[in-house]
């Protein structure tokens, strides 16, 4: 683990404070258009606009790399992205908002196609896995880095704002700076969302459902405290509460994952996070059953994220299994460009508990679907083969989930050819 943070130290340092700046951007965003007076549903738009740049950027950023480079692509998308950032204090209407939020969405998941692709190439086989958990590991760290400093400063002023675009623009200085020029980028061949449903409808339905709650709790988070009452500082902690506990409830569920129906896993934790989601929904304006609920569904829907995939995959072939994955992230990014604008309707009619029966009810649906399916198709072992959990955080790219399969590959593969030399040696005769 040391040796692999000492050899991609500089990498690792640009996501902390790329992530540091994106955290403060979704958090500050909201709680700013509280103050200047956006309606619900234009906060809504302008929380949306984020997905779809993201989703949209997912397609064309790998392409964008392949014609003109990684360190062209990686320099023009950070600048923007800082410009876009300062830009937002000067410009407050809700229509400049949401079309900085899908240039930043766009600019947002094509750095990232760009460091995940430097993280693979200097990873080898035998430390790509312990990367990728130092990578998931700094993204949190930097969003949960940002809602404290979002206490120190004031929302109704400029300086968050700049020292946002500051972060950014000097977390590009390490990365350029020390990482060596990449090879070429590769090209995964494309699964039909079709193929997806004829594969897994579970887990087509459940990334969609899920893209709704993320969307929420990227988004949405800042606007239902300050509608709830609760302070900046409340806010922040709570909006960390949601990341610090699925980060920490990702490996318990992975665990799990291999040695449970990951059937009844999906419907458990679905179950968990939606009535979770409940008991704040009956007191929203109750702080402490905030935070709880919100390490519940924050707990429960990240790793659900993974544990869907992994479903995916246990009935597809290996080489199937990274285009399978980038289906199912572009099918939860369409579920969350739609979740801010049906939870902004829901804030006005129901008031701040319609955040909390937004959640529960994709989370219960997806429960319910989970043992709709279970009923009608039973597994029987011929029609799968169960694989490894690899853990994938919600705001992942195709590359990510690209190289989190090749590692799942690699230690498969590992485990077999270790399997098949016990097996050689046992059976060999004794001298």
């Amino acid at each position: 683990m040391i040796s692999v943070f000492s050899s991609s130290w500089a990498l690792f340092l640009g996501v902390f404070m790329l992530m540091i700046g994106n955290g403060l951007q979704g958090t500050l965003l909201g709680l700013r258009g509280e103050i200047e007076g956006f309606s619900t549903l234009e906060i809504s738009v302008v929380m949306s606009g984020y997905f779809l740049g993201f989703l949209f950027a997912s397609k064309t950023a790998p392409e964008l790399i392949r014609r003109v480079g990684h360190v062209r692509v990686f320099a023009a998308l950070g600048s923007t992205v800082s410009a876009v950032l300062i830009m937002y204090p000067v410009l407050t209407d809700p229509i400049s908002w949401t079309i900085g939020r899908v240039v930043i969405g766009f600019c947002f998941c094509g750095v990232y196609v760009t460091a995940e692709s430097w993280l693979n190439d200097a990873s080898t086989n035998e430390t790509r896995g312990q990367a990728l958990s130092i990578y998931m590991i700094t993204q949190m760290a930097g969003i949960v880095a940002a809602q404290y400093i979002i206490t120190r400063g004031d929302v109704s002023g400029y300086t968050l704002f700049i020292v946002s675009s500051a972060l950014v623009s000097m977390a590009f200085a390490p990365i350029l700076l020390s990482i060596k020029p990449m090879p070429a980028f590769g090209r995964t061949k494309p699964m039909k969302v079709t193929q997806l449903i004829k594969a897994s409808p579970l887990a087509c339905v459940g990334m969609f459902l899920l893209g709704g709650v993320f969307s929420a709790q990227f988004g949405m988070s800042a606007v239902y405290g300050a509608r709830a009452g609760f302070t900046v500082g409340q806010i922040s902690l709570f909006v960390s509460g949601i990341y610090m506990a699925a980060l920490v409830a990702q490996y318990p569920i992975g665990w799990l994952s291999d040695r449970l129906d990951r059937r009844i896993l999906i419907i458990a934790v679905s179950f968990l996070g939606g009535f979770g989601s409940l008991i704040a929904g009956f007191f929203p304006a109750s702080y402490t059953l905030a935070l709880v609920s919100g390490a519940l569904v924050g707990g429960t829907s990240n790793p659900l994220y993974a544990l869907l995939i992994a479903y995916c995959n246990d009935y597809l072939e290996r080489e199937d299994m990274a285009a399978a994955s980038g289906g199912l992230l572009f099918v939860n990014g369409v579920g969350a460009i739609m979740g801010p604008i049906i939870l902004g309707y829901m804030l006005d009619w129901v008031g701040p508990g319609g955040y909390w029966y937004f959640l529960a009810v994709l989370m219960i649906a997806m429960g319910i679907y989970g043992l709709v399916r279970m009923l009608q198709r039973e597994r029987s072992a011929e029609d799968y083969e169960q694989v490894s959990y690899s853990a994938v955080l919600p705001n992942s790219t195709p590359v990510f989930a690209e190289v989190a399969q090749e590692v799942y590959i690699e230690n498969e593969e590992s485990a077999g050819d270790a399997e098949d030399t016990d097996t050689t040696q046992s059976s060999a005769p004794a001298p």
